[in-house]
């Protein structure tokens, strides 16, 4: 069979399986989450050995700490998976909720109901528990979802998608509810993106050459964030101990991920006392600084700073500073150097808070907290299939109301159109 016989059978199997996924109750998904969440723990040293073969082959091709961080089921990483699903078991179940409902003059009401997208298609790389995560998000919100992870975590993400559609199938449910790609071939995406008669929305998450790289070649709707090029403003009014620990919080303690700093901005009227403290602090994380031209006349051996800093998602242990003159001078950094992911401020000026909330319009904006909060499991979400940037639909971290939609429904008592 060739890959896109492979493809495309994989997705008719979904589409076939998706009417039952959107029937099935409020009882029956809790059961088979909590079963599964029961599963993954019963069966965690198998995972982790098949993780374990990920990766060591990570390895030998020469991947990044960083990407090999962002590859292992740790069991931090697997209790949180685990947590996550038992949350997402928990919530009220979004289908057939009546978000609205008015009253017309002719005594007509019209309500909108939220019912499932049908079948999701996700598309992304390394993280493992993003199958687990995505799959129980998609069948929370009634969907069916087709999973293609990247080849550096395939025998992880088989091991884990089979335990879903194990608990689905002793559970009398379709298993093609939960569908994984059999290959890992680019070419794979190109036949899944054209296949609008039978998937109605595809995820991807990674890095920007993939997202871009489907973006450009879907017929279908795509919900995507390119970078996280994530900022923290140090306010003029600011309790300095706070500002240097969210800032080495948000830079070091998972520098590969999409919610980690990127740029540092700071006013400059506390630049000649702040910026030694933290300079010091972030290079004791072992942090490299990029600096403007007034960050260095500073703090000697930083690195200068170029234009594409201030644009780069590093996804290591760098960061790039500026010293800006006011608050309005960062909010117009953010705003054409930004990604619309995570930006966030530290002051003790509730005015300058509300302004930096209401003028950067990024899909999470923080205040006095570290860019690493913007999370879907920890905003309480249970998990998070993505991040959009995009704007339409969903904006932020995507959770179970994000992936469904709403259709008007009508109560009538035989009105006519006059």
């Amino acid at each position: 069979m060739s890959i896109r016989e492979q493809v495309i059978n994989t997705a008719m199997m979904a589409h076939s399986a998706a009417p039952e996924a959107a029937r099935l109750t409020m009882g029956q998904k809790e059961t088979i989450l909590n079963q599964i969440a029961e599963k993954m723990w019963d069966e965690r040293s198998f995972l982790q050995s098949e993780n374990a073969r990920d990766i060591e082959k990570a390895r030998s091709k020469g991947l990044s700490l960083p990407m090999i961080d962002r590859l292992t089921l740790s069991d931090n990483v697997l209790a949180q998976t685990i947590n996550g699903l038992k949350e997402i078991a928990s919530f009220p179940d979004p289908v057939g909720e009546i978000t609205r409902m008015w009253v017309r003059p002719n005594g007509m009401r019209v309500g909108k109901m939220r019912i499932p997208l049908g079948v999701i298609g996700m598309i992304y790389e390394s993280r493992p528990n993003v199958t687990a995560d995505a799959a129980a998000l998609c069948l929370k919100a009634g969907n069916a979802c087709i999973l293609r992870g990247g080849s550096e975590a395939y025998d992880s993400n088989v091991a884990i998608a089979e335990i879903f559609r194990t608990v689905l199938e002793d559970n009398g449910i379709n298993p093609n509810a939960v569908s994984l790609l059999p290959t890992t071939e680019r070419e794979a995406i190109l036949h899944l993106v054209k296949l609008e008669d039978l998937v109605d929305l595809i995820i991807p998450r990674g890095g920007e050459d993939l997202i871009r790289f489907v973006s450009e070649n879907s017929r279908i709707p795509v919900v995507k964030h390119y970078k996280g090029v994530c900022h923290l403003y140090v306010d003029k009014d600011v309790d300095f101990s706070m500002a240097v620990s969210l800032a080495v919080n948000a830079k070091a303690q998972r520098p590969g991920v999409c919610n980690s700093l990127e740029t540092l901005l700071i006013h400059s009227s506390i630049t000649d006392e702040f910026l030694p403290k933290v300079s010091r602090a972030l290079q004791e994380a072992g942090v490299a600084l990029r600096g403007c031209e007034r960050a260095r006349k500073i703090v000697n051996g930083m690195t200068p700073a170029s234009e594409d800093d201030w644009y780069a998602e590093y996804s290591a242990l760098i960061l790039a500073v500026k010293i800006v003159d006011s608050i309005d001078d960062a909010i117009r950094h953010i705003a054409k150097y930004g990604s619309l992911h995570t930006d966030a401020i530290v002051t003790k000026d509730y005015s300058a808070s509300q302004k930096f909330l209401r003028e950067v319009n990024s899909s999470t904006v923080i205040v006095n907290a570290s860019t690493r909060m913007s999370d879907g499991y920890v905003f309480g979400l249970g998990a998070e299939i993505g991040i959009s940037t995009t704007k339409i639909h969903a904006y932020g971290p995507m959770g179970v109301e994000d992936l469904t939609t709403t259709k008007f429904i009508v109560l009538g008592d035989g009105q006519i159109r006059e």
